[in-house]
C-alpha cells in the first residue's frame, strides 16, 4: 500500500482551509485519512501553517511520499530539510497580535479647544424669526 502526506480541502467556496494528512494515495482528495499531521489556512496573512513534526518525521520516515504542495509546506517549516539532513531555512513569519488605537492624548492631541462652528445653527435663526412674528401679531 502506497502512503501519501497530501492536503485535505476544508472550508467554504472561497475561504479554503486545509488539513495537512497521511492517506492511502488510491483514496480520493477528502476522503479517509490515516492521521491529520497539520494545518494550512492560505487565506490568513501571514498564511497559518501547523505541523506535528514528531509525526512528519515518523511518515517520512516509513516511506510516505509527500505530494508536491506538503513538500513545499515542509519545506517552508524546515522538516523536510531536517528529515533530508541539510541545514535549516529562515524562519517563518509570525502574525502580530493586533494592538488597540492610540488614544488622542497618546497622539499629541491638545485639550484646547481651537476653534468653534463657523456657520450658525438653523434652528436657532428659525426660532429667532418665529418669536419676533409672534411678537409684531400681538401687538
Amino acid at each position: 500500500m502506497a502512503v501519501k502526506i497530501k492536503l485535505k480541502r476544508l472550508g467554504k467556496i472561497r475561504s479554503p482551509h486545509y488539513r495537512i494528512v497521511v492517506a492511502d494515495s488510491r483514496t480520493r482528495r477528502d476522503g479517509r485519512a490515516i492521521e491529520e499531521i497539520g494545518k494550512y489556512h492560505p487565506t490568513y496573512n501571514p498564511s497559518v501553517i501547523e505541523v506535528d513534526e514528531e509525526r512528519v518525521a515518523y511518515w517520512l520516515g516509513v516511506g510516505a511520499q509527500p505530494t508536491e504542495p506538503v513538500l513545499a509546506i515542509l519545506k517552508k517549516t524546515g522538516d523536510w530539510q531536517k528529515f533530508k539532513g541539510e541545514p535549516a531555512p529562515a524562519p517563518l513569519l509570525v502574525a502580530q497580535p493586533k494592538s488597540s488605537r492610540p488614544s488622542f492624548e497618546a497622539l499629541g492631541g491638545d485639550d484646547e479647544g481651537k476653534g468653534e462652528a463657523i456657520t450658525q445653527k438653523k434652528k436657532a435663526e428659525k426660532k429667532d424669526e418665529a418669536a419676533a412674528e409672534s411678537e409684531s401679531t400681538e401687538a
